[in-house]
Parts: structure tokens; C-alpha cells; sequence
């Protein structure tokens, strides 16, 4: 989406002696873990957005990722849209604020200016590459370069008195060992001679990621800081900042999840793979209002919400048992960091299909002939006084379709021979089991059914099997001609279940109109 979306839960256990807050960084695809890290312990979930890179901001981009949290049923406790007693929640409002802790860290020497210009930076690069090197910006490099570092005092006044654009870096101190514990990962430590000095001030006056996500965190008392595992190695930056700042008492527990990987595991997963393989990466449907590129959701690819949040929860997490369809309260209730995999985790469409069908099957059946009976109406052309769109008549559809289906949608084209009658007939079926000698069995199956008094699925399937019997044939030798003959098709719902929902009067119209046919 171009646009970061930040989510942060307030946990408010009482056991501690703060009110605990545990922050996420990052994408939709972890914000189930996140929202479980903080309600689990009685928390609040907090929706802060990350929009301090304005060559990126895509309009209507802030409320989809609203949109979208309202249909995963995750409810914004504090933040954007809601507000709340930490305001401004979106970064680009909050620029004087992160301004004066920047200048801080300069005060204080643990940051300084820097002129280059994006040009001089990569001939730089170009000049490492040559050498088969890359360049870092950071202490084997700062002095040879143009900074504060590097320039006389009397040489930085001049270029800041005339106006010349300069970032913010951050100052990291040569041959360090830079160690945390990572709640997922413990501990967790880096060479800082490896570590480059991070921009934190833009020279449009924005800050980065890496000081404004420090700055809202620490004033916003968030305790945990819960993020994908592409931030691992800007994490050192980050403890440092904290340490310079003086804050280091105040530093969440940081806790890097498993990235999302391609259905072959190889790879970051992307919009591309979902574009390439067939299957949704948003959430909801999202057009680009710059280029109209049309990105397909789950929402409109007939997913149930409850679905979708199940998928995503157990993408790089598990409870620890065999349990895998969870509502959002079991979640909760089932949820420690303690199962969080360090490995990254494929994404399987298929398991997300299954995910969906395991939460249809929980549906009820009158619920979901409610919401198909539109799409029964447009597709058949049935008028809504037909029997055929009764509530009655459509839930019993619903109950034979339901183990046959994946989506609601799929019902309505998949069981069209349940409220039409079928003008073609599956060839393949009757060329390889039809024999005249057949004619005769059917038209007795006719006459049985015609003088039943009372009819239902028993009923239906004795009479076959006591037909075939009298014409010396085994059921099997006709059984799916029957059904061929009154569905058109080789497979479907339940036979005997579908002659009784049919009616006898419909089923020896179909099976008459068949026969002439054949």
C-alpha cells in the first residue's frame, strides 16, 4: 500500500507497576499476534500511522487500513479515527516533537549534520563497487565525508546560515558490542563497526522510521514493540538511540516476527506472488488511485473475516496443541509469544481455502441461504414469490451444497441443477454407461415412483435399488446415470437427499425429459 500502518496495544495489567503497552511495526498480516500479545492481559489496541515518508503516501490509504481492521473484527481502542489522550497519532502532525529530541542527540554528540548530497552519495557507492566493495555510511567513512563531523565549526554554521539542506545521523561509536534479548529470539547482539549511521531527520523535516518510532513509543509508554523480522538488524541502531537519549530504562522488550514466505518457501511473500498465482495479498479489494492497479482482497473473494484472522494467526505461531480453528476470543485466550517460531512461515492458499470452508461449515444453514438468495435470483432468473426462493427451499440447498463448496458464492453456479432444470447432460457418463437395455428399468423406476405415496430420501433410494433388483441390475450400473439424468452432472450433492428436496413431481419431469433425450 506505499503507506506503513502502525498498531500499538496498551496492556493494562495491573500486576505491574505501569500500565504496559506492546506495539507493532508493521503490516496486517501480524497484527492478530500483535492484538493478542496486549488483550490477552486486558490491553487496548492503539492505531498509529507511519506517514513520514511523503514519496510514498497513497491517498485513501489510511482509511482502508481502518477499513480493513473494522472487518477483521479488530476494534481501534486508541489512535486514528478514535483519538485518544496521546494525539496526534498520524507521524507527519508530530514533526516539531520529533525535531527536538534530533537536536538532542546532536547536543549531546551522539548525532550530527550532514550535507552530502544525494549525488555525492552514490558516487560513493559507485566508487565502492568499482572496488567490489559497499559503502556504509557510518564510522569508517563519516570523516571523509561532508558532516558536521568532518567540517569546522565556522564551515557548518555557514552551510546551516545559508539555508543548505542536511539530514540528522545517528553518531554510532566504533568497536562496541551492541547485545539485547529478543522475546523471541533471546539474546540477540551485533558489532557495532557493522552498524551504519541512521538517518533521523530528513532534510524535508520528516523523521525516519528509526527515531520517529522510538520518540512515539517512549511517549506513548509502550513496554513491548512487537515487529517483522526485517527490523532485526536496524534493532542496535535502536538501542543505541535509546541509550543517547537516556532512556534506556524506558526501551520496550522487542520481540522481531517470522517473515511471511512464498508458497514455495522461498522468499519473501509478495503482492506479486499473489498476482501471479491467483490468490489475494490484501485484505480487502485496494485500487491504486495512481496507477487504477486493482489488488484483490479476501473480503471480496467471498473469505469470512473469522477466516481470515485464523489463517493469519497461525501463520508463524501455534498453541502447542492440535487445535488450528480458533475464533478470535480462543486466540486470546490461547495465545503466548513462547510459540512464536523463529523460522519464517509459508503462506499455503490452500490451507486458506480450508480455513475458510472449516469457519462455512460453522455457519447456519438459514444464514447463508439469506445472503445467497441474491445471487440465486440474478444468476437463475427466478422470481422471489418461486417456491424455489422460499427460505425453506434455499436452506435445505444450503445444506446439501455446504460440504461440496469452498465460498457461499460458489453455491448458487454449483447447485444451478438444484432450482434448474438441466438442458445438457453429462456425455462422457451416459456414452460409457448407457445400454438400451436400461430404458426399460427407468421406465419403471417412473411408474414406481409415480404410485409412491409418500416421499423422502428412504423412500427414494429403496424403490431404485427394488427396481434394479427386478430388472436383474446391480444399483451401481445405473446410479450415476440417474443422476446425470435428473442433475446433468456426473457428481454432486448427495443423491437420494436431492431427489427428496427436488419432489417427485420434478424428478419424473427430469428423468422424462432425459430419456427423451437419450
Amino acid at each position: 500500500m506505499q503507506q506503513n500502518l502502525f498498531y500499538a496495544a496498551k496492556n493494562k495489567n495491573t500486576i505491574c507497576p505501569q500500565p504496559h503497552r506492546a506495539t507493532t511495526h508493521g503490516r496486517c498480516a501480524h497484527s492478530i499476534i500483535r492484538l493478542a500479545v496486549c488483550k490477552k492481559n486486558g490491553g487496548d489496541f492503539l492505531l498509529r500511522i507511519e506517514d513520514t515518508d511523503q514519496n510514498r503516501f497513497v491517498p485513501g490509504a489510511e482509511q482502508y487500513i481502518i477499513d480493513a481492521l473494522h472487518w477483521c473484527g479488530i476494534t481501534i481502542d486508541e489512535g486514528v479515527s478514535v483519538g485518544g489522550t496521546h494525539a496526534p497519532y498520524r507521524q507527519s502532525e508530530r514533526k516539531e516533537v520529533y525535531r527536538s529530541y534530533a537536536m538532542q542527540l546532536v547536543a549531546s554528540g551522539n548525532a550530527y549534520y550532514a550535507f552530502d548530497t544525494a549525488e555525492q552519495l552514490e558516487q560513493q557507492r559507485k566508487n565502492a563497487e568499482e572496488k567490489k566493495e559497499t559503502f556504509s555510511y557510518g564510522s569508517a567513512t563519516r570523516m571523509s565525508l561532508n558532516n558536521s563531523l568532518a567540517l569546522t565549526v565556522e564551515e557548518v554554521k555557514e552551510l546551516i546560515s545559508k539555508n543548505v539542506p542536511y539530514v540528522i545521523r545517528l553518531k554510532v561509536q566504533e568497536n562496541e558490542t551492541i547485545t539485547f534479548t529478543d522475546l523471541i529470539r533471546g539474546e540477540v547482539s551485533f558489532d557495532s563497526n557493522l552498524v551504519d549511521d541512521k538517518v533521523l531527520l530528513k532534510s524535508d523535516g520528516m523523521p525516519t522510521y528509526h527515531l520517529a518510532h522510538i520518540v512515539d513509543d517512549y511517549l506513548m509508554e509502550i513496554t513491548h514493540a512487537i515487529r517483522g523480522e526485517e527490523w532485526l538488524p536496524s534493532a542496535p541502531a535502536h538501542i543505541l538511540i535509546y541509550r543517547y537519549l537516556g532512556l534506556t530504562a524506558q526501551m520496550p522488550h522487542y520481540a522481531h516476527l517470522p517473515l511471511l514466505l512464498k508458497p514455495d518457501g522461498k522468499g519473501k511473500l509478495s503482492k506479486r506472488d499473489g498476482d501471479r498465482l491467483g490468490f489475494p495479498v490484501f485484505p480487502l479489494e485496494w485500487k491504486d488511485p495512481t496507477t487504477g492497479e486493482v489488488s484483490s482482497g479476501y473480503r471480496e473473494n467471498g473469505y469470512y473475516p473469522e477466516a481470515f484472522v485464523n489463517m493469519l494467526a497461525m501463520l508463524g505461531w501455534n498453541p502447542g496443541t492440535e487445535q488450528e480453528i480458533f475464533n478470535m476470543n480462543e486466540l486470546i485466550a490461547a495465545f503466548s509469544i513462547d510459540h512464536v517460531h523463529k523460522a519464517g512461515a509459508r503462506f499455503d492458499p490452500e490451507k486458506t481455502k480450508w480455513y475458510n470452508t472449516q469457519w462455512m461449515l460453522r455457519q447456519s444453514d438459514e444464514d447463508i441461504a439469506k445472503r445467497i438468495k441474491p445471487m440465486v435470483a440474478s444468476l437463475t432468473g427466478i422470481t422471489t414469490d418461486d417456491v424455489r426462493l422460499s427460505d425453506s427451499f434455499l436452506t435445505a440447498c444450503v445444506a446439501l451444497l455446504k460440504p461440496r463448496v469452498q465460498f457461499e458464492k460458489e453455491m448458487p453456479e454449483k447447485g444451478l441443477y438444484l432450482f434448474i432444470e438441466p438442458t445438457e447432460y453429462d456425455q462422457t457418463v451416459i456414452s460409457k454407461k448407457w445400454k438400451p437395455e436400461f430404458k426399460d428399468f427407468f421406465k419403471m423406476l417412473s411408474d414406481e415412483f409415480t404410485a409412491s405415496n409418500e416421499w423422502n430420501s428412504q423412500i427414494a433410494e429403496q424403490t431404485f435399488k427394488a427396481a434394479a433388483e427386478k430388472n436383474n441390475l446391480k444399483p451401481g450400473e445405473v446410479l450415476q446415470l440417474f443422476r446425470v439424468f435428473v442433475s446433468g452432472q456426473a457428481q454432486g450433492v448427495d443423491l437420494f437427499p436431492m431427489i427428496q428436496l427436488l419432489g417427485k413431481n420434478q424428478v419424473l419431469k427430469r428423468l422424462e425429459s432425459a430419456l427423451k433425450l437419450v
